[in-house]
């Protein structure tokens, strides 16, 4: 089992507004995935022109990447700002990033917290597992394994695998609560469903110290939890277990 990690991602803009701003944010976004980031640059920065919030959060994101123009810490973050004024949750969650890493601000975990835990109070899974990290490491706020493990559930529940796999890895270990192998494996099975290879080799570890019975009635606790996440069902822990 591995210690937990930040894990900063890049997530596209949520597409709200006009059909127009809709259409022009798509140009860009697909300019971007081509290469073709003058284009980009111009899309992105018209609608950031016109407040569009997703348009300055993909505008930041060529500024802190350093695509088709020169990298800029300081002028992402100050977009990314932008996007926080408008309430935008995918801007909460960079800016915290870069709070975090201290890149174009000044280092600061608190803000880093603040940030993400409005990000993950809007239910982005990224911002949600994030936190959860946060208050198992005890970064930028007092270490309380029961509010990283509530924070993961959230995520876990949004299909997140990475929450997923670090919820096991809370009841293998015992991190604020007894420890239980079942749900280790039953969260290791999750995320490995999700592609997680770290889970995939922890679920192997679980299983050593398993009886088959045992693994079995698991892996069917796993497989009704995993299909009530599919479709948006699945309400947190307790539920089905």
């Amino acid at each position: 089992m591995s210690q937990f990690n930040l894990k900063a991602l890049i997530l596209a803009g949520v597409l709200l507004a006009s059909p127009f701003a809709h259409a022009t944010l798509e140009d860009g976004i697909r300019a971007a995935n081509e290469g073709e980031f003058a284009v980009a640059l111009k899309e992105f920065q018209y609608l950031a022109d016109k407040g569009f919030a997703p348009g300055i959060y993909e505008l930041a994101k060529l500024y802190e990447g350093g695509y088709g123009v020169t990298r800029d810490y300081r002028k992402a973050a100050a977009l990314y700002q932008q996007g926080v004024k408008k309430n935008h949750p995918d801007s909460m969650f960079a800016l915290a990033v870069l709070y975090d890493e201290g890149k174009g601000v000044k280092l600061d975990h608190q803000m880093a917290v603040t940030l993400f835990e409005k990000a993950a109070k809007k239910n982005l899974p990224a911002a949600q597992f994030n936190l959860g990290v946060m208050y198992a490491n005890g970064v930028g706020v007092t270490r309380d394994y029961e509010a990283a493990r509530n924070w993961y559930e959230k995520a876990a529940a949004n299909n997140y695998s990475l929450a997923q796999f670090n919820l096991a890895l809370m009841y293998f270990e015992g991190l604020g609560m007894p420890k239980d192998l079942e749900k280790s494996y039953i969260w290791n099975t999750i995320a490995e469903y999700n592609g997680n290879m770290q889970a995939s080799h922890s679920r192997k570890l679980d299983e050593r110290k398993m009886l088959p019975k045992e693994i079995e009635e698991a892996k069917e606790k796993a497989d009704a939890i995993y299909a009530k996440i599919q479709v948006g069902t699945y309400a947190g822990e307790g539920r089905l277990f």
